[in-house]
């Protein structure tokens, strides 16, 4: 198994702070987040791999195990070694110490914006991922002893229900388990079928070693809005000489009402654009999908017969053109 240069992923020196780590993270996360590379197999992976180096050097703990690691896996390979032959059990069993100290220091929630979990690799799998006791098995703990559950097995799943304007805006979801109370952030964006890991708050063993809870993310339709991926769609009322001579109109957006200009000569069932006001996308910040308002051209039931008149005339003018 080959080690993984973590700082290279990230692009930063090993001597690199926390805020320059959490700074190079972002600005590769939103560079190949598969939202904005849809179908990019290498941007995909990238983003795996990107996600997996934040989860160590983004924790100190894990940092701290892993930069005793390189040094130490770095001179082996010098000396010639088989990295085959490396002895990671003693890497492991601090790794697992670490990530326990973590788990039980804060609450920790990642969110995976195409439904699945990240499956990292074997490397921080064997080094991070528990299942079964590293200390004693060593590479072999990867998947349990002695009739352990793996740390597939151990990690569970529950349906969330949540409406679109908390989709919009981003909201908190209280778990309730094992007489504790958690609250979980679902981060704005979300779409249905999206995940959230909690994390430490699935099965457990008889060791205490745990897995992750997974809350799979349904988002509830709400009249008007159509949702298409971060794009939003509703009907809007015209009047019908706002759409001949043009006009505005009052609109209701899920970040609040305003005023939308319609052009002249706005035939009904056109769509108006707005940019920058649809659902947020997921992992980039401050970017936002578009909505679209279908015109639906309003004419009035009742008119004056000064009026009727009037607009027999205009009628006239313009018949046939």
């Amino acid at each position: 198994m080959d080690y993984k240069d973590y700082y290279k992923t990230l692009g930063v020196p090993k001597t690199a702070d926390a805020d320059e780590i959490k700074k190079a993270f972002r600005k590769l996360a939103r560079q190949h987040h598969p939202d904005v590379n849809k179908g990019d197999k290498k941007s995909e992976e990238k983003f795996k791999e990107i996600n997996e180096a934040y989860e160590v050097l983004g924790d100190a703990d894990k940092r701290k195990v892993y930069d005793k690691l390189g040094t130490n896996y770095n001179a082996y390979q010098r000396g010639g070694g088989n990295p085959q032959d490396f002895n990671w059990a003693e890497w492991a069993a601090q790794a697992g110490q670490a990530g326990q100290r973590t788990r039980s220091t804060r609450q920790q929630t990642n969110f995976d914006p195409q439904g699945e979990a990240f499956d990292f690799s074997d490397f921080f799998s064997t080094l991070f991922g528990g299942g079964g006791g590293f200390g004693n098995a060593g590479m072999g703990g990867m998947g349990g002893m002695g009739g352990q559950p793996t740390r597939q097995n151990l990690d569970q799943e529950h349906d969330v229900e949540i409406t679109l304007r908390e989709a919009y805006h981003g909201t908190k979801r209280i778990l309730n388990k094992d007489g504790k109370t958690y609250e979980v952030n679902i981060p704005a964006g979300v779409k249905t079928g999206s995940k959230v890991r909690v994390r430490g708050q699935g099965a457990k063993t008889a060791q205490g070693e745990a897995g992750d809870l997974y809350l799979t993310v349904k988002v509830m339709e709400m009249t008007p809005y159509e949702r298409k991926d971060d794009d939003l769609y509703r009907d809007v009322d015209v009047n019908v000489f706002a759409a001949l001579i043009g006009g505005e109109v009052n609109v209701e957006t899920l970040a609040g009402e305003m005023a939308v200009k319609i052009p002249a000569g706005t035939s009904s069932g056109k769509l108006v654009r707005l940019r920058g006001k649809g659902m947020p996308k997921l992992g980039a910040k401050d970017e936002h999908g578009d909505l679209y308002l279908r015109v639906n051209i309003l004419v009035p039931k009742h008119i004056s017969e000064e009026d009727r008149w009037t607009l027999e005339q205009i009628g006239k003018r313009y018949a046939g053109k």
